[in-house]
């Protein structure tokens, strides 16, 4: 099961509080305040981790509550703080305030720490409100309350090409021929039920990250088939990889195919149709003389839009390597940036 949007409740811990206390001591009559302070509650925290790749134990887990302090005790003795809680999330995960939609964090890189709930304050003891006319202060703190916070994070995969297609279009066969990905591999649609992404490895000094996003229909723009869940996974890469079915019993010819899933991208987001793009006719292992003829109709619009465009058998492994050299020269002609497509 692959979990991209999650709701979840945070409570920060309670600072304890502060007590009054007195020394008592033999042979030290005005021993003075002893009363300790009250512990931090304890904060909770995101911190992305490349070894998380969905957030699925936080679907089971929507409450979280991190521990409060303890209160202070005599003979100037603090309370403990509570312990804070630490969650990993994937990289590409986004914090949103539910009440605003207001995005709180975005994690781009591994490694990031987000501080979503503080834990409150410990009160201070009688000890603190000593003075040189108030000698024997009767004064505490309450423990402050830790922040409370609705949040729902969203993962979206980052990667530098993300593969796009129809269901059977041969995405997962190319990500798994040029990369460790393994996503699932079956003839049935929708095979694909996670964006399985992977590093691209062209030589020592050149590399980049290629998504396999699951299967698009006409609709999904609309919600249609896995629709606006996957469509979103795409905003984040940097340039898109069109896998086009050039199998010939194929119900959409190559064309056809390209200009569906051109629309389902522009009605999406304007933003993400703007991005470079180029397109691979697959399965060229199975194309007999009708098919072409069909092959140079397609090859013939993306020249005219200015699209880059391959011809490969996934399966076979023909023309991998010089559409990969490709896509690495385009990543670096445009030098796109993750910024540059914030929303």
């Amino acid at each position: 099961m692959f979990i991209d949007s999650v709701k979840v409740f945070l409570k920060a811990g309670r600072g304890g509080d502060g007590i009054i206390a007195f020394r008592r001591e033999k042979f030290v009559p005005r021993g003075g305040p002893a009363g300790g302070h009250g512990g931090d509650g304890g904060s909770i925290y995101f911190i992305s981790d490349t070894n998380v790749d969905h957030l699925i134990y936080l679907r089971y887990k929507p409450i979280i509550k991190a521990k409060n302090g303890s209160p202070g005790e005599g003979f100037n003795k603090h309370g403990k703080n509570g312990k804070d809680i630490r969650i990993k999330v994937p990289v590409g995960t986004i914090v949103k305030d539910i009440e605003t939609g207001e995005i709180l964090h975005d994690f781009k890189e591994p490694g990031e720490v987000y501080l979503a709930a503080k834990g409150g304050r410990g009160g201070r003891g009688n000890t603190a409100f000593k003075t040189s006319t108030r000698r024997a202060p009767r004064i505490r703190e309450e423990g402050k309350p830790g922040e409370e916070k609705n949040l729902l994070l969203e993962l979206k995969t980052i990667a530098d090409v993300g593969l796009v297609g129809f269901p059977n279009a041969g995405k997962s066969t190319l990500i798994t021929k040029v990369s460790k990905a393994k996503p699932e591999i079956a003839n049935y649609p929708f095979t694909t039920l996670t964006p399985h992404p992977g590093v691209v490895e062209l030589d020592m000094y050149r590399s980049f990250i290629m998504a396999d996003i699951p299967g698009i229909i006409e609709g999904a723009h609309e919600g249609a088939g896995l629709g606006l869940r996957f469509l979103k996974h795409i905003e984040r890469t940097k340039l898109i990889l069109f896998m086009i079915n050039g199998d010939p019993y194929s119900d959409k010819k190559p064309l056809e195919q390209l200009k569906i899933l051109l629309k389902e991208l522009e009605e999406y987001s304007k933003r993400l149709f703007s991005k470079p793009k180029t397109v691979a006719l697959n399965k060229i292992d199975l194309m007999n003389e009708e098919s072409e003829k069909l092959e140079k109709e397609l090859e013939a619009f993306c020249k005219k839009k200015g699209y880059g465009f391959y011809k490969i058998s996934a399966i076979r492994g023909d023309n991998i390597k010089d559409m990969l050299n490709g896509l690495y020269s385009e990543l670096k002609k445009h030098k796109i940036k993750d910024e540059d497509f914030d929303e």
